[in-house]
């Protein structure tokens, strides 16, 4: 797990399109705060999505939205309800036109050990983990490109900057399966 600065001298920031789009997306999703639903975005190429949509021309006008396989987040709305989050994924099958995908979702962290503690009824065990004294509030945005690359990126809510949002490609590799799977054809 690296963290994410941009001021930081051993981190050089990226411009692997992939990365770029997930930090961007994850950046944006941090702008509404936390208690979110979770949150689906269609990974479109950007050079497209202006070709189709010139209109969208002036409001993308970073270096990395200029760069070559730059991608845009297209936010996924009035998504049906459901009762997991693994359901909901397994019901997306993206078009060809979409080269990825991404999830924005908040889970709670323990220690280890301290889930064989909880209540087997699920309403008391909810209620033992937002008590839990060690719980952690953490928010995952996991990003996979139809090519079979993924970034994971982790911001707690106890240390809530920009610049302390941890990456990885393996921090949640159930999201990341489930990701692929909406891609594949």
């Amino acid at each position: 797990m690296v963290p994410v600065s941009d001021s930081s001298p051993e981190n050089v920031p990226t411009t692997e399109p992939l990365t770029v789009a997930a930090l961007e997306t994850e950046r944006y999703v941090a702008t509404a705060g936390w208690d979110q639903n979770p949150r689906v975005f269609a990974l479109v190429d950007t050079a497209s999505l202006i070709a189709a949509e010139p209109g969208l021309a002036s409001s993308l006008d970073g270096a990395a939205d200029r760069a070559p396989d730059a991608l845009t987040a297209i936010e996924q709305e009035d998504l049906p309800r459901t009762s997991s989050l693994e359901t909901l994924l397994g019901r997306i099958a993206w078009p060809d036109t979409v080269h990825g995908s991404a999830v924005a979702v908040e889970r709670v962290v323990l220690p280890p050990g301290a889930e064989r503690d909880l209540p087997e009824d699920e309403d008391e065990a909810l209620t033992a983990l937002s008590e839990h004294p060690q719980r952690e509030d953490v928010r995952l945005l996991v990003a996979v490109h139809r090519d079979g690359r993924a970034v994971c990126l982790l911001r707690q809510r106890a240390h809530d900057r920009d610049d302390r949002v941890a990456t990885g490609e393996d921090l949640a590799p159930g999201l990341v399966h489930a990701l692929r799977a909406t891609l594949e054809g």
